[in-house]
């Protein structure tokens, strides 16, 4: 069933969310970690046009391959450093609210890799993925050929 152009449908809202990307862009978080969160946040998800797309990006950027092959494991790999793992953490607690909410000990994890500026930009840009997420689905995005 084709779905709407939500881009169209509601273009004031879409100024905003991409404010919240320019934003982002701008973060003191490195590009590689923001690309990691991002396809993280996306299998979680199961949105394949985001997952293509911040695979794509983090590639074209220097990311490594198998890194990105193990990222749905990243807690059994040595390829993630100390805070890498607190993002990737991060990541799936606020992804998966509904499971266990956001924990004490996660956030003490989490709080002693990241500066309360990192911290806050980390949790903006996990809420503008999973607000993508929800579009990409929900709109069933299509992968480009």
């Amino acid at each position: 069933m084709k779905r709407i152009n939500y881009y169209a449908a509601a273009p004031n809202a879409m100024k905003a969310m991409m404010g919240l990307e320019r934003a982002i862009a701008e973060s003191l978080l490195p590009l590689r970690l923001r690309e990691l969160v991002k396809i993280r946040a996306s299998q979680v998800n199961g949105c394949a046009y985001c997952i293509d797309m911040h695979s794509k990006d983090a590639l074209k950027n220097g990311e490594d391959v198998r890194r990105l092959m193990a990222l749905p494991a990243w807690r059994e790999t040595p390829f993630f450093d100390e805070r890498e793992r607190a993002a990737l953490l991060w990541t799936e607690t606020l992804t998966e609210l509904s499971k266990n909410g956001a924990p004490d000990e996660v956030y003490g994890a989490v709080t002693a890799q990241f500066s309360e500026q990192e911290l806050s930009e980390l949790t903006f840009l996990i809420g503008t993925i999973n607000a993508w997420n929800r579009f990409g689905v929900g709109f069933a995005m299509q992968l480009p050929d």
